[in-house]
């Protein structure tokens, strides 16, 4: 099947099925294997379609009663203002991981560069509240993972989400955020401009129809598929409770690989790191240790693997250089070593950035690269 932008029919009637009530994604699967299209299915009769497993006489009825509801125009004419694509399970785009779950869902909202959905992905997840640790670890394992090609898949929400969309952006890499509500509905509203720059070289998508608010409900469901479409699922800090253990508990429901980072024992911020790890997560402590876990192979497009030139370094950006560490340090300590004014600080550090040698972090903190 063709992605379901290009076929006014075909949408209409794909999404017209999908939001029938009594038909779950079993039943929907059921009636394309059966009629091979949505079309197709709308216009069947009583008869035929109760030849179909799971679709009964009052079902029956209730799909060709259904025809004529207003919710599938609705939506197409919203996708067509906001340029949202309607990929479906059956698209060539669909991400191919997220097809191989036990509970898929049947219909993707999605917003920005859909190619993109094809490529390996790695999901970095964690909680609202991480420590300058937590950030720190986020940002170093993002930039490497994207620099190696992959997709970085998260959930847009605050924290180490945040980091690890931001991140990734920041390398040049392309990140996937996944949405509890609908694509215009973003939550929190203080990352709507974060969302426009993924749209820009990554992706938005999400389960739920044009208009969706954010509920609480939602954001589990929305875990499985960030689990879903990614061949490992890494956990920087996470307590007890927190959701990024649900994101872990899929990805093992779903035989993907689990990692996490350890963390300080006294820290709330470990608990579920550390706990993950007692029961058989693995244990991450540089890039190496994600590669040999997922068995990498390159098989990125060759523009990902590029080798970079020698970079040429001045005199003074390979003092500042030799005075950074891999801790994340205030630009007012930096300035006090490196004995210049912090402006001019400032100015060499943006030239080592640009270089990909350093990186910045939220309040004005620096740190080296690995």
């Amino acid at each position: 099947m063709t992605p379901a932008t290009g076929n006014n029919d075909y949408n209409k009637d794909l999404l017209t099925l999908w939001n029938t009530p009594g038909i779950g994604p079993q039943r929907l699967k059921n009636l394309l294997d059966r009629f091979k299209s949505a079309t197709a299915v709308c216009k069947a009769s009583i008869r035929e379609l109760v030849e179909v497993e799971g679709i009964d006489q009052s079902l029956a009825a209730t799909i060709k009663k259904h025809q004529t509801d207003a919710f599938a125009q609705a939506q197409l004419n919203l996708a067509k203002r906001l340029e949202i694509a309607i990929v479906s399970f059956w698209d060539d785009l669909y991400p191919p991981l997220l097809k191989k779950i036990v509970d898929p869902p049947m219909i993707l909202f999605c917003k920005g560069s859909l190619q993109r959905l094809q490529r390996d992905c790695i999901a970095l997840v964690g909680t609202r509240r991480p420590s300058e640790y937590g950030r720190l670890m986020t940002a170093k394992f993002a930039r490497e993972l994207a620099k190696k090609g992959f997709n970085i898949v998260s959930g847009l929400a605050r924290g180490i989400d945040t980091v690890a969309h931001n991140e990734t952006i920041l390398s040049g890499g392309c990140t996937i955020a996944v949405l509890g509500s609908g694509l215009d509905q973003i939550y929190p509203y203080e990352n709507k401009r974060l969302a426009q720059k993924i749209c820009e070289k990554g992706v938005i998508i999400s389960e739920h129809p044009i208009g969706t608010k954010p509920d609480a409900p939602h954001f589990p469901r929305r875990n499985r598929i960030i689990a879903g479409m990614s061949l490992a699922t890494l956990v920087i800090e996470a307590g007890e409770g927190s959701g990024a253990l649900i994101t872990a508990d899929q990805a093992l429901e779903y035989n993907r690989e689990v990692m996490a980072i350890p963390g300080n024992l006294t820290s709330v911020q470990s608990f579920g790191c550390n706990r993950l790890i007692q029961q058989g997560a693995k244990l991450v402590q540089n890039l190496d240790d994600i590669l040999q876990e997922i068995e990498y192979q390159t098989t990125q497009p060759e523009e990902q693997q590029q080798v970079l030139p020698l970079l040429e370094l001045s005199e003074t950006e390979q003092l500042l250089l030799s005075q950074l560490s891999q801790d994340a340090e205030h630009i007012d300590a930096i300035a006090a070593k490196f004995g210049r004014p912090v402006s001019e600080t400032l100015a060499v550090l943006l030239q080592l950035e640009l270089k990909s040698l350093v990186y910045q972090l939220a309040g004005k903190k620096f740190a080296r690269q690995s």
